[in-house]
C-alpha cells in the first residue's frame, strides 16, 4: 500500500510544501534583512566556509512566484513520484537533487560565477524527471497550449533551456546551473536504481530455473514402489519471487511498488550470499 494522500498530496510531498511555504511567510516577515539570504542561501564563493547552504539553500525564495512555481510542481508531480519510490526514497531522492544544484554551481564557479542560490527549482526539477522517468508519455497540460504534451518532452524542453540560458546567461540572476544539477543527479540516481533492479531480477531469474534434473528410471523404480516422487517444497519466498518476476514480464520494471522493489533486491542479495 503507498503513501496515504491528504490535500491531494502524500505525506513527504505535504512536508516539503508546508516547510517551503512556512520558511517563506518567515523569510518575508520576521527575517528580511539581507544577511539572512546570505547565511542560508548557496554562495558558491562562500560554499565551504557554510557548508550548510548545501541543504538549506533549497527552502528559500526569491519572491512570491518562484515560490508558486516550485509548489505548483512538487503538487502536480510529486505524490505520485512518492507512492512509486516510497517516502523515505523519495525525501533522499528530493534532497539528493537539490545537492546537485548547488555542488554544479560550487564546481562551475570560475566559468559560471553566480552570487546567490535559493529555491527548490533543482530538486523540483528532479521530481519531474522521476515522473517522466516512469510514465515517459503521460499527456501533461501546460497552460496556455491548447493540447497535452507527453511528460519526456516537458522534460526535454525544461533541461533544453536551462542548458540554453546556462550557456547564455540572462539578466534574470536565476541559477540556471542549479537546474541542470538537479537533473543530472535525478538522472544518475534514476539510472543506477533502474540498473540495480534490473540485475536483481536476472539473478533471481538464474536462480529459479531448475537445476537439478531428475533420472526418468529412478521416477519409475518409486512409481512401482507405489510412492509418488517427491516435488521441493513451495515456500511462500518462492511464490512471491514468481509473482513479482510475472509483473515485471506483463507489466515492466516501473509498475514495481516500493515494497516489491526492496524485496526484489532483499532477495537478490541473499542469494549471491549463499551463492
Amino acid at each position: 500500500m503507498g503513501p496515504q494522500r491528504m490535500f491531494g498530496m502524500t505525506p513527504w510531498v505535504r512536508r516539503l510544501f508546508v516547510a517551503n511555504l512556512v520558511v517563506f511567510l518567515f523569510q518575508m516577515t520576521i527575517f528580511v534583512d539581507p544577511r539572512f539570504l546570505t547565511t542560508f542561501g548557496f554562495v558558491p564563493l562562500r560554499a565551504l566556509a557554510q557548508p550548510w547552504t548545501f541543504l538549506t539553500y533549497m527552502f528559500l525564495h526569491g519572491g512570491p512566484l518562484h515560490l508558486a512555481f516550485n509548489l505548483l510542481a512538487l503538487y502536480v508531480f510529486g505524490p505520485e513520484v512518492e507512492e512509486r519510490m516510497g517516502g523515505g526514497p523519495f525525501l533522499g531522492y528530493y534532497l539528493l537533487c537539490g545537492l546537485g544544484g548547488a555542488v554544479l554551481s560550487f564546481v562551475l564557479m570560475q566559468f559560471r560565477p553566480v552570487e546567490l542560490v535559493i529555491g527548490a527549482s533543482a530538486a523540483v526539477y528532479g521530481v519531474l524527471l522521476a515522473f517522466a522517468w516512469a510514465a515517459p508519455d503521460r499527456p501533461i497540460y501546460v497552460f496556455p497550449l491548447p493540447e497535452p504534451i507527453p511528460a519526456k518532452w516537458l522534460v526535454t524542453f525544461a533541461v533544453a533551456v536551462s542548458l540554453a540560458l546556462a550557456i547564455f546567461p540572462p539578466i534574470d540572476k536565476v541559477s540556471h546551473l542549479a537546474h541542470l544539477g538537479g537533473f543530472g543527479a535525478g538522472f544518475l540516481y534514476l539510472k543506477v536504481a533502474d540498473w540495480r533492479l534490473a540485475r536483481a531480477e536476472r539473478h533471481l531469474r538464474r536462480a529459479a530455473q531448475p537445476s537439478v534434473l531428475v533420472h526418468p528410471g529412478r521416477v519409475a523404480r518409486a512409481g512401482d514402489a507405489g510412492l509418488k516422487p517427491r516435488r521441493p517444497p513451495r515456500d511462500a519466498a518462492q511464490a512471491e519471487i514468481d509473482r513479482v518476476l510475472d509483473k515485471i514480464s506483463a507489466r515492466g520494471i516501473e509498475s514495481l511498488t516500493p515494497a516489491e522493489r526492496k524485496f526484489l533486491a532483499d532477495m537478490s542479495r541473499k542469494m549471491r550470499d549463499k551463492a
